[in-house]
C-alpha cells in the first residue's frame, strides 16, 4: 500500500521543524516517522491549503480499519493536549499519520509496540485555514 501524497501549510512546517529539533531523537516512538512524512509532504502557503486537508488544530473524524473505531479529534502540538480526551498530539503515532492527509485517504501506519495499523480520514470537520484562522 503507498502513502496518500500529504500536503502541509508553511506555518505548521515551520513550527513542527522547531519542536522535533528541540526534542532528543529518542524522546518519542515514531520521532524518525514524523519527519520521513514531513520529508516528502508537499509544503504550501497557509492561504492555500485545500479546505479537505488536515493541518494543525484542525478537528478530523477518522476510522482504525482493523476495529472499526471512529474518532473525532482535534490534532494539537504537545502543549495544546488536554484532559478532555477531545485532543490528538501530533507527537501520537496516529496523530503522524493524520497531518496532511486529505478527506478519503487511507494510510498504513506503525503501531507502537509493533505491527500496522490502517487509518481512514472520514472528514476534516474543522480546519482553521478554511476559517481563515492562519494565526492560531
Amino acid at each position: 500500500m503507498s502513502n496518500p501524497k500529504i500536503v502541509v501549510s508553511n506555518t505548521d512546517m515551520e513550527r513542527l521543524d522547531k519542536l522535533l529539533e528541540s526534542l532528543p531523537d529518542d524522546s518519542f516512538p515514531g520521532k524518525a516517522d514524523l519527519e520521513a512524512e514531513l520529508d516528502r509532504a508537499d509544503v504550501v502557503d497557509s492561504h492555500e491549503i485545500p479546505g479537505s486537508v488536515v493541518t494543525m488544530n484542525s478537528r478530523v473524524r477518522f476510522r482504525v480499519i482493523e476495529s472499526g473505531e471512529e474518532f473525532s479529534l482535534t490534532l494539537v502540538y504537545p502543549r495544546d493536549v488536554d484532559e478532555s480526551g477531545g485532543t490528538l498530539s501530533i507527537l501520537a503515532p496516529v496523530g503522524s499519520a493524520l497531518l496532511g492527509l486529505s478527506e478519503g485517504d487511507e494510510i498504513e501506519w506503525p503501531r507502537p509496540g509493533g505491527g500496522k495499523m490502517h487509518v481512514r480520514i472520514e472528514a476534516v470537520e474543522y480546519q482553521p485555514e478554511r476559517a481563515g484562522e492562519y494565526h492560531r
